[in-house]
């Protein structure tokens, strides 16, 4: 069985101000899944993981963004015994609005600090703990 490949995001922005709160991560609320995610989707036949993650950030934040270092790669199995495979980076907010979607019905613009205890899996906050390290924030 092929697994499902995928890409995402943590999506951060500087805030004005000193400390954790000069960054924000942005989660997501999936109503299908009642959960607090990062942006992340299925990619394209033949798309590349970088523009995958770039493609979906926008479609499920509504912000544009600039892709920075890789953070790593994320493995797990689906209900249905696939396994899906998910690369992630650290995407810097450049513009954009979200508004309320079929995917996503809710963005919130976290400190890491709070964007790790609203998560709802382990392994995005473990994704943030490495944004964390490689801006050296929070």
């Amino acid at each position: 069985m092929t697994a499902v490949l995928a890409a995402g995001c943590v999506l951060w922005r500087r805030c004005p101000g000193p400390g954790e709160a000069a960054v924000e991560v942005a989660v997501v609320h999936r109503p299908k899944y009642d959960d607090w995610s990062l942006p992340k989707g299925k990619l394209k036949r033949g798309e590349p993981a970088e523009a995958g993650a770039v493609r979906e950030v926008l479609e499920e934040t509504g912000m544009t963004c600039r892709l920075g270092p890789f953070l790593a790669t994320v493995r797990y199995v689906l209900a249905d015994g696939r396994t899906k495979e998910v690369r992630y980076w650290a995407a810097e907010a450049t513009g954009g609005t979200f508004v309320p979607n079929r995917e996503v019905d809710a963005v919130r613009w976290l400190p890491p600090r709070a964007a790790r205890g609203l998560l709802t899996q382990e392994r995005d906050v473990q994704l943030v703990a490495a944004l964390v390290g490689v801006l050296g924030e929070g």
